[in-house]
């Protein structure tokens, strides 16, 4: 039976689509999962493979070498990556979603055509950087600098927490052109073989362990100013567009984890044994799985109606902070009862409920604290 997300949003399209992503993870994907999770990486083919397939720019236009789809391709993807076990396999290949919109919104016709091919390709993998040592969620102060030297800036600066950054070819960087505040920031291209860039280091994380996350530093680094993305000093509006994108894919992201932490529960429960019959036959479990799926479909249906908005045309800023702090929320206490009906067996390696409690920590902070979620609803309603 169709969920009800999907019977009120999704077309025949994407239906198929689902049908196809689904195929591709669970054969090409899945199977490797362990094994990446326990190298801490994956092979860089893997994106070259997902762009012969059309799957990394499902959701950005063919003339930017994209398959053309709606925000909800992008969703689907999303939904299907995570499903091969591994939200940080889904979340560096998923890098260009949050690399690549600020080009296609403010970037001119020269850099779409040098850049996003080769991104959509994958033979390029893209990454943003953002956050630095000194500076996560308050964005405006930011402090890595790019000074205007001729036809070119010279950035320096150090970023951390960068997704994909180890081996990232192309970043789409936020530095200070101009004074203090958010009126001081500009984005821009940055190619990652320009002498002067180096990634300091390959930090290790509590959970997304097939996923690389980097230090990176910016050491006199000389880029043309025709990497300029968007008005100088006008940076910072274009990245909140991109914010929000960013966090109802992390929302829904959460929810199909949460998700199969419930499906993983459910089978467990009813094979599981104890005091002589499966533990789905006791009413506190009964209770538990009702209240799992309960949330799991309000938020999935809550999240699809945003992104029909945003489909639209529509920018509903505070909604998506609601569905991220709500879908997050969510998810963390779904996947905790999911540890806690496994018993001992749920803090063991070997089973998924376990893999998911230590990737889904990090959803409540990505893309936007849960604190700055709260501040960005409350300053609507006060």
């Amino acid at each position: 039976m169709d969920r009800l997300a999907d019977t009120l949003f999704l077309s025949d399209e994407h239906r198929i689509f689902r049908q196809q992503a689904r195929r591709f993870v669970q054969e090409r994907l899945a199977p490797h999962v362990d094994a990446w999770e326990a190298q801490k990486g994956f092979p860089r083919e893997v994106y070259r493979e997902m762009g012969r397939a059309g799957l990394l720019g499902v959701n950005f236009p063919e003339e930017v070498g994209g398959a053309g789809g709606d925000l909800l391709f992008g969703v689907i993807l999303g939904e299907e990556l995570v499903r091969s076990g591994s939200s940080g396999l889904g979340a560096s290949l998923g890098t260009l979603g949050i690399a690549v919109p600020p080009i296609l919104n403010a970037g001119t016709a020269a850099q779409k055509a040098a850049w996003l091919p080769r991104i959509m390709s994958g033979e390029w993998i893209s990454a943003l950087a953002v956050t630095e040592p000194g500076a996560g969620s308050d964005v405006a102060s930011i402090s890595t600098r790019a000074v205007r030297d001729g036809d070119d800036y010279i950035v320096n600066g150090a970023k951390t927490f960068i997704t994909s950054g180890t081996r990232a070819d192309f970043i789409t960087t936020v530095v200070r052109t101009g004074g203090e505040g958010f009126g001081g920031i500009s984005l821009l291209g940055i190619e990652t073989d320009r002498p002067g860039f180096m990634v300091s280091r390959n930090l290790e994380k509590m959970g997304w362990h097939a996923s690389d996350t980097a230090e990176l530093s910016f050491t006199d680094v000389r880029v043309p100013a025709s990497n300029l993305i968007g008005p100088e000093n006008g940076g910072f509006g274009v990245l909140m567009l991109n914010f929000a994108t960013e966090r109802l894919l992390l929302a829904t992201t959460a929810v199909e984890m949460a998700q199969m932490a419930y499906e993983e529960s459910l089978r467990y429960t009813r094979e599981r044994q104890a005091f002589g019959r499966p533990i789905a036959g006791f009413q506190v479990t009964r209770h538990k799985l009702a209240e799992m799926i309960t949330g799991i479909d309000v938020c999935r249906t809550y999240n699809y109606a945003l992104a029909t908005r945003v489909i639209a045309g529509d920018r509903p800023i505070k909604e998506i902070a609601i569905a991220k702090n709500a879908s997050t929320d969510m998810a963390c206490r779904v996947i905790d009862q999911a540890v806690q009906l496994h018993g001992g067996f749920g803090y063991m390696r070997e089973f998924l409920v376990e893999r998911l409690y230590r990737d889904i920590r990090l959803y409540p902070i990505g893309g936007g604290t849960r604190e700055v979620m709260n501040e960005i609803i409350s300053k609507t309603i006060i």
